[in-house]
């Protein structure tokens, strides 16, 4: 070969590893997986818990088995910031209901992150602002809510999405709760999407109701109420909530912190907002409950107990009534922290973020509710240091 063209082909050559550098730097950049997305198989899914950390917040992702197990994949950058302590709400993380994008929180930097969902692998679509401190969010159809934490900023913001699952704001959209110290634990949609629930974490003797759960209307342009209804609690200090798939309603009830002295109150949902109790304040014996959820088929609501290191179980008949079927259905450990819970696809499998350990917990659910442990996966997650938000299909 000539020398020519020999200097030539080095160059060619060069320039191709360097464009292929360039490539793979981009692609690290971009907060995609560190793994190809693979098919998954027949009864399989995903799970995606967050760190929260205040720099350089990132989601860890997991492939779920068709037996529930989980085995840790790998980590995609927000491209935001947590707060490095915990979020202490529910619904930092939110799915799409066809699985298709994934929402994240950062509340250290006040934007939110719209991921792409591939089984596993999560691609980085979109990172958009979101008020002050968002901790939370809601989806219904193509609208999509922030709760805004900060004392400067406590209130919830609209946004509408695209086919493509980007955000766009709703213009002059933000709402303020009807207290300012509500210290809010998580903003919800009904099944219908016509009303927004927020529960406050904080007793306000100035109004009254003293202890208080928001519920916003929201009109056929996706607009909530200037000024919502302020609805009594039925229990102490209302953490989270979750609906039914009808106008039944679940609160977890923390009373404090207060030792063995959770509980949960249902309640019948009016079109109006306001709220009718069902079954007030049932106790589990457990200490500072917090987050909740619900079965698909309406059956079984779960409980994580953060003072206890444990999950409650309870159960609905067909009105609405519940009661507790094992306060300590589950022990992950005196100092595992449990925090958010989150179902597969399917309800036959549970799975809890445990903040105190830095894993996830897996569990399969038996025809009476009972709970049977599917293994703990730890790595990826910071141990003690603000781990929030969990979503399984």
């Amino acid at each position: 070969m000539p020398n020519r063209v020999k200097k030539l082909a080095v160059a060619a050559m060069s320039l191709i590893m360097l464009l292929g550098v360039v490539m793979l730097a981009q692609s690290q950049a971009s907060g995609e997986t560190d793994s190809p997305a693979a098919a998954l198989g027949p009864g399989e899914g995903a799970a995606f818990a967050m760190t929260n950390r205040s720099e350089g917040n990132e989601i860890i992702t997991y492939r779920r088995a068709a037996d529930g197990a989980l085995t840790r994949v790998g980590s995609v950058s927000t491209r935001g910031n947590g707060i490095g302590v915990d979020t202490d709400t529910q619904g930092a993380l939110r799915l799409s209901g066809d699985h298709r994008f994934l929402y994240a929180v950062n509340a250290g930097s006040d934007n939110v992150t719209v991921f792409s969902v591939n089984g596993t692998q999560l691609t980085f679509l979109q990172k958009v602002y979101a008020g002050d401190q968002p901790l939370s969010l809601t989806i219904h159809d193509n609208l999509l809510y922030v709760l805004d934490g900060s004392v400067a900023g406590n209130g919830i913001l609209g946004f509408v999405r695209g086919s493509d699952g980007r955000l766009r704001v709703l213009p002059d959209s933000f709402r303020e709760l009807s207290s300012p110290i509500a210290v809010p634990g998580q903003v919800e949609f009904s099944p219908s999407g016509r009303l927004l629930l927020v529960p406050h974490k904080t007793t306000n003797t100035l109004l009254t109701p003293a202890n208080a759960i928001d519920v916003f209307r929201v009109d056929s342009t996706g607009y909530a109420t200037a000024v919502p209804r302020r609805n009594a609690s039925n229990g102490l200090r209302p953490f989270s909530l979750a609906f039914r798939n009808n106008s039944q309603l679940l609160v977890v009830e923390a009373f404090n912190a207060a030792e063995a002295a959770s509980a949960v109150s249902s309640y019948r949902v009016l079109p109006n907002g306001n709220f009718n109790v069902i079954s007030g304040s049932v106790p589990n014996q457990q200490t500072d409950a917090c987050w909740v959820v619900i079965t698909d088929d309406g059956r079984y609501a779960y409980i994580a107990n953060f003072g206890s290191g444990t999950i409650s179980t309870y159960r609905f008949n067909v009105v609405g009534q519940v009661r507790l079927l094992d306060g300590d259905a589950a022990f992950l450990g005196a100092d595992s922290q449990p925090v958010d819970l989150a179902l597969s696809a399917d309800s036959r499998y549970l799975y809890l973020l445990l903040r105190g350990s830095g894993a996830v917990a897996a569990f399969e659910i038996q025809d009476d509710g009972s709970l049977s442990p599917r293994g703990v996966v730890v790595g990826g997650l910071p141990v003690a240091d603000g781990a929030s938000g969990l979503a399984v299909f």
